[in-house]
């Protein structure tokens, strides 16, 4: 094991590695829905001096988004390749962002540590979702905020997830990362824990054509990558036909103009 993999729940250990892949690759997949992070930045309204939990934090950029307010942030993943790259990327924050490799169904703090906790589009993908809901609640401390953006589970991302398993052949997970996107589903996780509010976003970003969208996908977004790359030729050109024909609907005059649905949480711990 790797320093740090002690951390991880071993049914989260092979998307630790896959996510990693990539390191500071990741970061343009934050740029292209950087929007939505700055969305659920702005509804955590975080303050000078709080301590504040990014959950799933990859390269770092909503924990970067928080730390602008001057609060002191701690930024978790699974992957530590990812982390490291957070680190650097993060260097010139001040007060610097701690960084840790930690599994966000064993939070390793004490109850109530933080007086906010922000998850975008991370703590979704958790395996045991009910576990993952209990440990933002425990973290947080009474009265404090949680805020969560998590993608739709219907719309663009579900159907081109859905092309993805399509073509991977993998088993469905027990439960979908998306009824995260589910205001029902979100008030049975974290119901008992949090008053919440709910508020819907549009992320929208923006690509050359097809080629160059493709071309981030296989660079940056690593289960497209490590599909690709465990996939013979020419089903990777069926692929490939299936994902240009899916972005074909987001074509504009000036390139692609691709928009995701995502639900806004906002939470205050009772």
């Amino acid at each position: 094991m790797k320093a740090g993999d002690q951390a991880v729940l071993a049914h989260h250990q092979a998307a630790a590695t896959m996510w990693g892949r990539g390191g500071k690759h990741y970061d343009d997949v934050s740029f292209a829905i950087s929007d939505a992070l700055a969305h659920a930045a702005q509804r955590l309204n975080a303050r000078a001096g709080e301590n504040v939990l990014d959950v799933a934090t990859g390269t770092g950029w909503s924990a970067r988004n928080v730390a602008r307010t001057g609060a002191t942030v701690t930024g978790v993943d699974i992957s530590d390749a990812l982390l490291a790259a957070a680190s650097e990327l993060s260097g010139y924050v001040q007060p610097a962002i701690k960084f840790l490799v930690a599994d966000a169904e064993r939070l390793p703090f004490e109850d109530g540590s933080f007086d906010a906790v922000i998850s975008t589009f991370g703590v979704m993908f958790a395996i045991d979702q009910a576990a993952a809901a209990a440990e933002l609640g425990r973290v947080c401390r009474r009265g404090g905020r949680l805020v969560l953006a998590t993608w739709a589970p219907k719309g663009a991302v579900a159907e081109f997830f859905r092309i993805i398993a399509q073509h991977s052949g993998a088993p469905s997970p027990p439960s979908s990362p998306l009824d995260w996107g589910d205001p029902g589903h979100i008030q049975t996780l974290l119901g008992k824990d949090f008053d919440l509010k709910f508020e819907r976003g549009i992320n929208n970003a923006y690509h050359g054509s097809t080629e160059d969208i493709w071309d981030w996908y296989t660079r940056c977004f690593f289960p497209v990558r490590q599909l690709t790359e465990s996939l013979p030729s020419e089903r990777v050109g069926q692929l490939k036909r299936d994902v240009d024909a899916y972005h074909g609907h987001y074509a504009v005059p000036a390139g692609l103009h691709v928009k995701r649905e995502y639900l806004l949480t906002v939470g205050q711990r009772r």
